[in-house]
């Protein structure tokens, strides 16, 4: 699953640990998520989305092999 976390971080000029903090994960889930290692629940997916103001569509984009 593609990701535009690291851009949408730049915009609001927050760190991973700043967003960990808002959507209440570790610093380390969301190295992960951003790096593509690990997929977000839906729950947690939306909550990002959510701080970046966007829909989950305009944050995460599924791949064929997802």
């Amino acid at each position: 699953m593609k990701n535009r976390i690291r851009i949408e971080r730049a915009i609001l000029n927050i760190t991973q640990a700043e967003l960990a903090d808002r959507v209440q994960v570790s610093r380390q889930t969301i190295n992960a998520i951003e790096a593509e290692k690990y997929s977000p629940s839906l729950a947690l997916g939306m909550k990002i989305a959510r701080v970046f103001s966007k829909t989950t569509d305009e944050v995460f984009e599924l791949e064929e092999e997802d």
